[in-house]
């Protein structure tokens, strides 16, 4: 089984710590399902500075293919964080640099290349909408993270998403259990396969259009054992994600009640390994270092 992170990649800059960490949404999806033991892949542009060749040589030290990747010219995406008691805190970023502002078009080749993908998983930081009806005619699945901000709750926005996702995932911590599964509801009317709310501490809720089903959330037993809680959403898609691949989720399959129950089940623990980890998934280097691996090669530039 293979699994695609297509769209966006930023450099998580810990000011508290003064360490960078390679990130975003598409990338720590594809590193996470390769940690659970799938082949992965990340589809994306980098910028062609420094952080951008830090960037693709993290992902690749992850085990993870970037060769489909683009080159362009520009910055890399950095988002500035710190950490207050072991939730992470945002503070400023810069737009997404290059990735976000020159994202890549799937041509033909590149909708081949996806095509040969169990699941392609995107996001809201990476302005894929547009390419997603592409992916209509493939048999990849396509997952989609709606984040939690209301501008991607709009019904404008959830109509560009929806109808081309088999699996969305909602970060709704800030929200109580009733308007969690009506937003599970309204996103899965609008055209989503199955639905997915995370909830922090108060676990999580998935919904497909005929069961509901909740898990709780595995906890830390001593708060100071935590990091941080980068990245712990996009494993807990993950860990949902493969379990659901390796109950015999597919395009023409759609998950029973017993696989979303597992699914539910190993994304809480996927979850949990997560807080125990410094960034999305270590590999960090002191803020403004030069890069120092030799795996960024001239044949990865753009074609």
């Amino acid at each position: 089984m293979r699994v695609l992170g297509f769209g966006d990649n930023i450099v998580d800059r810990f000011v508290d710590r003064g360490i960078d960490y390679p990130g975003g949404n598409s990338v720590n999806v594809a590193v996470y399902a390769h940690r659970l033991g799938l082949e992965a892949a990340y589809l994306g542009v980098f910028g062609d500075d420094d952080l951008g060749r830090f960037m693709g040589e993290s992902i690749a030290a992850q085990g993870v293919a970037v060769d489909r990747c683009a080159v362009r010219a520009g910055e890399t995406g950095v988002s500035i964080l710190r950490v207050d008691d072991g939730d992470r805190v945002f503070l400023g970023w810069n737009g997404g640099g290059v990735t976000v502002r020159e994202p890549l078009v799937l041509d033909d080749g590149l909708l081949e290349y996806v095509s040969s993908f169990d699941l392609a998983h995107s996001s809201v930081y990476s302005r894929s909408e547009s390419e997603l009806p592409k992916l209509a005619g493939l048999d990849t699945l396509v997952s989609f993270d709606l984040s939690s901000e209301e501008e991607f709750r709009a019904p404008s926005y959830l109509d560009r998403v929806c109808p081309h996702a088999d699996l969305v995932l909602l970060s709704c911590s800030h929200l109580d259990g009733a308007a969690t599964r009506a937003l599970l509801a309204e996103v899965v009317r609008r055209g989503a396969r199955l639905a997915l709310a995370t909830r922090g501490v108060d676990g999580a809720i998935a919904y497909d259009g005929r069961v509901t089903v909740e898990t709780p959330a595995r906890r830390v037993e001593d708060p100071r054992e935590i990091i941080d809680t980068m990245g712990c959403g996009d494993a807990f898609l993950a860990g949902f994600a493969v379990a659901l691949l390796r109950g015999g989720w597919s395009a023409h399959t759609p998950p029973r009640r017993q696989m979303i129950e597992r699914a539910l089940r190993e994304g809480a623990e996927t979850a949990y390994g997560q807080c125990l980890v410094e960034g999305a998934f270590g590999y960090g280097r002191p803020a403004g270092q030069p890069a120092v691996a030799s795996m960024w090669r001239a044949s990865e530039r753009e074609k």
